[in-house]
Order: structure tokens, then C-alpha cells, then sequence
């Protein structure tokens, strides 16, 4: 049995995938806010639940925000900032008694829907998480690629490309920058510019809501958001030159990415078509916690 963990900014999903791949067991519960302690011990319980509900003991996987250094052996870039300098993979172990393997979300979303999900059997594949944040991870022939310094696919904290004179010098990132692809493409940053263009302080989802039934000021903030999401990709096409990206996240359920993003990026693509595939993801909320368990692809005998 492999046990997946997702730890998100609100909530942590556990799953227990039995020999054929299927989902045997389930638990979702909220993170504790900003408490290293507490989130290890929720971890532990969650991992302890799903064992006791199917009965067998289990290889653990986890995603995360941020990545664990392979410098210093502590989590370096997590948006939950409370995770950032500590040696989290080493106390999960001793909290668990085992080793585990932890990996990037986004990572663990992309190795998901190129194993068997949206991307399944495409040689190279893009996985994009665009939520409370917006993260990248590469998957090339079935593996993870972390790059030498472990940020293989950390599209957000690269600047907004082609810039308009308006979106100069773009808003302060937790990075220490101003103007990265997070700030702009993430859920807060969908907010916030719907918030600089009609002074509401709604959240993504409204603002998603209303744009569906016709708000002017909710359609043009759309507009804004899908052509710096092409730009966006654009390069990742022009660096990395992927078969497929795959949309996850809050924000991959706007129906519209789906044919104006590739429409849109043509432009800045570095080639006289584009044939890389805009794909929905296969487990949606799901996939990241199944790419978890799935960093361990044999299961212990």
C-alpha cells in the first residue's frame, strides 16, 4: 500500500492507494495555521488514520509547498512560510518511525497526470498549479525533473513576460521580488486585480462567479488574466517545448483557458505553429495527493 499527503495552505488530503492503483482509504482535515508542531502531529494522524481504516501499513509520499534543499537539508521557497528553514522531511520521519520521500506539489500534480492521468503516455509534460499560488513541475519520460538546484518548474517566480507599462513594477511576491507570474496568475492575485480595477475586495471565486454572469468589470479582469497566463506559458513552450500542460488548481476550472490561452499564445511562441496540447486535469483536486503516493512507484513487499 502507498500513502499520498497533500499538504495544502488550508487543508491536508491523505490517500492509500492499494496494488492496482485504486484509492482504498481517505481523509481530508484542515492545516493548522501557521504551526510547524501542529502540522507534522496532523500528518502523523492522518497517516495513522488511513492505516487503521485499511488495515496495512504503507510507504509514505508527501507534497508540499516549497521544496527541501538539497544544500541544507531544510525547506526552502513554501508560501507557508512556517515550513521555510526547518528539517521537515526528518521530523516526519521520526514522527512516523519510517522514511519518506516528500516532493514538491506542484511536481506531485504534474508525475500524477503524466502517469496515468490527462497527460498519460506524452514524453514530456508541464503540471501547473494555479491556486493560493501558482507552481510548475516538469515530468520527462515518467520521472520528475528537480534540475540541480531542486526548482525544476518554478514558472512563478519568474517576472510576468512582455509586460504592459501598466502591470510595471507589478506587486511586492513573498520571494522578496516584485512583479513574479505568482503574484499576477495565483487566486490573491486575480483578486487583486480585479480589486486596482473596481476598488471591490472580493475573493477569486466571486470574481470567477461574476465574470459567468456577465459583470463587466469581473469579464475584463478574465480577459487580463488569460492573456498573461499565454504570455506565461509562451515560455515555458519556448524553453522547455512540452507535449502537454495540464491546468490544476482553484483557477484550472475556468472554462475558457482552455481555448483562448492556446489562441492567445501563438504570439509569443518562438515557432510557426504551437502544437502543445491545453489539457483539464483527469483527477482534478485529487491528483496531487495521488502524484504523492505515487513517489514511491513500488510498492514494499
Amino acid at each position: 500500500m502507498r500513502i499520498g499527503i497533500d499538504l495544502g495552505g488550508t487543508k491536508i488530503e491523505g490517500i492509500a492507494l492499494d496494488a492496482a492503483g485504486e484509492i482504498s482509504a481517505r481523509r481530508r482535515v484542515s492545516t493548522p495555521q501557521g504551526d510547524y508542531d501542529g502540522t507534522v502531529r496532523a500528518i502523523a494522524e492522518v497517516v495513522r488514520h488511513l492505516e487503521g481504516e485499511s488495515g496495512s501499513r504503507g510507504s509514505v509520499g508527501l507534497g508540499m509547498p516549497g521544496i527541501i534543499s538539497p544544500a541544507s537539508g531544510l525547506v526552502k521557497n513554501a508560501n507557508s512560510v512556517c515550513l521555510n528553514g526547518r528539517p521537515f522531511d526528518r521530523d516526519l520521519e521520526a514522527a512516523l518511525g519510517r522514511p519518506i520521500r516528500v516532493e514538491n506539489d506542484a511536481n506531485c500534480f504534474a508525475l500524477s497526470e503524466a502517469s496515468d492521468g490527462a497527460a498519460a503516455g506524452r514524453p514530456c509534460v508541464f503540471g501547473v498549479i494555479l491556486g493560493t499560488g501558482a507552481g510548475g513541475g516538469v515530468v520527462v519520460n515518467g520521472r520528475v525533473l528537480h534540475g540541480r538546484n531542486a526548482v525544476g518548474g518554478e514558472w512563478g517566480h519568474n517576472p510576468l513576460p512582455w509586460p504592459d507599462p501598466g502591470e510595471l513594477p507589478g506587486a511586492e511576491c513573498y520571494c522578496g521580488l516584485r512583479g513574479c507570474i505568482e503574484t499576477w496568475l495565483s487566486g490573491p492575485g486575480l483578486a487583486r486585480d480585479y480589486q486596482r480595477g473596481t476598488g471591490g475586495s472580493e475573493d477569486a471565486v466571486v470574481v470567477v462567479d461574476r465574470a459567468r454572469s456577465g459583470d463587466l468589470a469581473a469579464v475584463s479582469c478574465l480577459d487580463r488574466y488569460v492573456h498573461r497566463l499565454a504570455r506565461a506559458l509562451a515560455t515555458i513552450i519556448n524553453v522547455l517545448d512540452p507535449d502537454a500542460i495540464v491546468l490544476g488548481g482553484g483557477l484550472s476550472r475556468i472554462e475558457r483557458l482552455y481555448t483562448d490561452v492556446p489562441r492567445l499564445w501563438s504570439r509569443f511562441v518562438f515557432s510557426d505553429r504551437v502544437d502543445t496540447e491545453l489539457l483539464k486535469p483527469r483527477f482534478g483536486d485529487s491528483s496531487g495527493v495521488r502524484g504523492a503516493a505515487r513517489l514511491w512507484p513500488e510498492i514494499p513487499g
